[in-house]
């Protein structure tokens, strides 16, 4: 029977962690059956694993491991990292947002469509001096005033 343990990580490097867990763990042929990189949590990923001797055997001397948490992880606790959450339904044409990543990072703009599928929104630049449609993933803006406020 598995359980579940939670590894410490170097903030910013638990997907390049679980790469190199997942590759030792195949090499040495390790009881160690998957391993989670939920996008929430910053600094922690889970294993699956038959022991935590088999944890301890994948992350000894790898680089960003400080180490296992002590005691077994319920699945119920991380179960809600299963569903990807949608992020478009939050939002509709004619809200305010500001751009929190990529080369416009920090720059206000009013959503004028709404790609539901490719989770995309189209948004118009408020600060710009000629109306440009910029397309932009639904993730990287955060709401600022909605449409009717």
């Amino acid at each position: 029977m598995s359980s579940i343990f939670a590894v410490r990580t170097t903030i910013g490097q638990e997907k390049n962690v679980a790469d190199m867990l997942g590759i030792r763990a195949e090499k040495e042929n390790l009881l160690v059956y998957s391993i989670l990189v939920p996008s929430d949590i910053r600094g922690y990923i889970f294993v699956e694993a038959e022991n935590k001797t088999e944890v301890n055997k994948v992350i000894r001397n790898v680089n960003h491991v400080k180490g296992v948490v002590e005691g077994i992880v319920a699945l119920e606790d991380i179960e809600r990292f299963f569903e990807p959450k949608p992020t478009i339904v939050k939002v509709d044409v004619g809200d305010i947002v500001e751009l929190i990543s990529g080369p416009f990072k920090g720059e206000k703009a009013r959503i004028i469509r709404v790609d539901p599928k490719k989770e995309e929104l189209t948004v118009e630049l408020l600060e710009a001096t000629v109306p440009i449609p910029v397309t932009v993933k639904a993730d990287s803006v955060k709401i600022v005033r909605k449409g009717g406020e």
